[in-house]
């Protein structure tokens, strides 16, 4: 472990990956814990969905069926699901013990780009490049509502607020949007980045949103009245990916620069960069304890500790 210093003058340290797996036969486009943390779900360009055990690395199983690549994963609250979106609009839920199909969820026509749970794990949301959000009975798979948005851009990245109330959006127009998850109504609309805002992620309290955009940069909102609190920057290309830790206090984000960057959510100063990463890291996810984060990149899947 090396020590360098940030942009701020700060002390952070510069780590390789506790573990590396090879995971897929080109990138990795998707992760996720388990809300138990024993497993990891990753999609690929391959058009498998993998999952693994987290604490040996293990691959325990691999669910084929895909026509295209898989480009988005979330487990539902109880992790007893996982439901995975491709490259042709295909939105599907599995069993995650048995990898057995339990229900299409049709709707979108195009490329789904983000998938989100609700907490109470009634209900799924997934943006699409079809320009629409569209929310599921995770039950039945049926369509329960189709929020279409004012422009002809792609929806990016879906996060449900932690009460389920609140659905936030981001676009390829560089935009972030918030929604009332009943009726679908737009709270707020922020032209926040000045590119595609590429991830988006509420705080564990629900009072603040993360953005990452392909302008490099994170901002965090007040969602509430749409001041930025704060603007973090280090990355020097596309910021693909970003997380909250499930305690609030560290930002995660995930780089074409080939790392990851955790920060302080409070202050915004940087307080780790992850190495090790052999090309982009295009998806990123904290374990439900907050004790290491996995990265997918191409043909990779990285664990780091956090201290």
């Amino acid at each position: 472990m090396a020590l360098v210093s940030n942009s701020f003058g700060d002390e952070l340290t510069r780590d390789d990956p506790q573990q590396s797996l090879q995971s897929h036969a080109g990138w990795v486009t998707c992760v996720a814990f388990s809300p138990d943390g024993r497993r990891i779900a990753s999609g690929g360009d391959d058009k498998l969905l993998r999952l693994w055990d987290a604490a040996s690395g293990k691959q325990v199983m691999q669910v084929r069926g895909f026509e295209s690549t898989v480009t988005a994963v979330a487990f539902s609250p109880e992790g007893e699901q996982v439901v995975a979106g491709s490259w042709d609009g295909a939105l599907t839920e599995f069993d995650s013990a048995s990898g057995r199909r339990l229900r299409d969820l049709r709707g979108h026509s195009e490329t789904i780009t983000s998938i989100a749970f609700s907490s109470d794990g009634k209900r799924i949301a997934a943006g699409s490049a079809d320009d629409t959000l569209r929310l599921f009975d995770a039950t039945t798979g049926k369509l329960q509502q189709t929020i279409r948005q004012d422009n002809e851009y792609d929806v990016t990245s879906v996060a449900f607020s932690p009460d389920g109330k609140t659905i936030a959006s981001g676009d390829g127009e560089g935009r972030l949007r918030i929604w009332d998850a009943k009726t679908g109504e737009e709270f707020l609309d922020i032209p926040s980045h000045e590119q595609t805002v590429a991830s988006v992620a509420f705080s564990p309290d629900g009072e603040q949103v993360v953005s990452g955009s392909w302008d490099d940069q994170l901002i965090v909102w007040d969602w509430y009245n749409g001041e930025a609190l704060l603007t973090l920057r280090g990355h020097t290309e596309d910021v693909a990916c970003v997380a909250f830790s499930r305690d609030g206090r560290r930002i995660a984000s995930a780089s074409e620069d080939d790392t990851v960057i955790v920060w302080d959510a409070r202050s915004g100063r940087r307080l780790q960069t992850l190495t090790g990463s052999p090309d982009d890291v295009t998806s990123l996810a904290f374990s439900p304890d907050d004790r290491r984060i996995v990265a997918g990149s191409k043909g990779v899947l990285n664990l780091w500790r956090l201290p």
